[in-house]
């Protein structure tokens, strides 16, 4: 990591306390809270944005991993990746999509709900708009409020991408990297 762990002896009060409760909701403080404990504030706010995209979204459990799959694939994010993948799937995500996805294929789905919303998704990180008939296709799928919710989540795990690759958040020393054409914190020839 590009920058130093901070010791828990060494955090002041409000680092302490934002530390305590991240550890409290997630299980330890890991990946890129290391960073963003730098700025305890920061921290506090994103840290709260993720829980509400990972756990309170009226997005399906299955389509709030497949968010994080998307932005971490767009982002190159391999640990962000490598800690959602078995959670992706074990919800109802596809192997044979996430594998095509980690390829940057096209995947497939069975569910038109979930190829609509993959359209979707796809459309605002690639393109930066989103066509009117993937808009519509989606919005028939899950109304306003899903659609809203898809955009803070990509939002969220898009800023989670970048701070991993700014920092080079350590990948975890137990999976192997995830796609083939990143390598350490650089793009290689295929």
């Amino acid at each position: 990591m590009r920058l130093p762990v901070i010791d828990p002896a060494a955090m002041d009060e409000r680092q302490k306390e934002i530390a305590e409760r991240i550890a409290g909701r997630r299980g330890a403080v890991r990946g890129p809270f290391r960073v963003w404990l730098n700025s305890p504030e920061l921290c506090e706010k994103v840290e709260a944005l993720g829980a509400f995209a990972r756990f309170e979204s009226c997005l399906p459990l299955r389509l709030r991993e497949l968010t994080l799959l998307l932005a971490a694939r767009n982002w190159d994010a391999q640990y962000s990746w490598n800690a959602h993948v078995d959670k992706a799937i074990e919800s109802g995500v596809p192997a044979e999509a996430v594998k095509a996805i980690a390829e940057r294929r096209e995947p497939e789905f069975e569910l038109e709900e979930d190829q609509a919303f993959y359209r979707f998704c796809i459309e605002i990180l690639r393109d930066h708009f989103v066509t009117e008939e993937t808009f519509r296709a989606a919005e028939k799928h899950f109304g306003a409020q899903g659609l809203v919710d898809a955009v803070g989540s990509l939002g969220n795990f898009t800023m989670l991408g970048m701070c991993l690759n700014a920092f080079q958040v350590d990948l975890q020393a137990d999976r192997e990297p995830p796609f083939p054409d990143i390598r350490g914190y650089a793009r290689v020839s295929e």
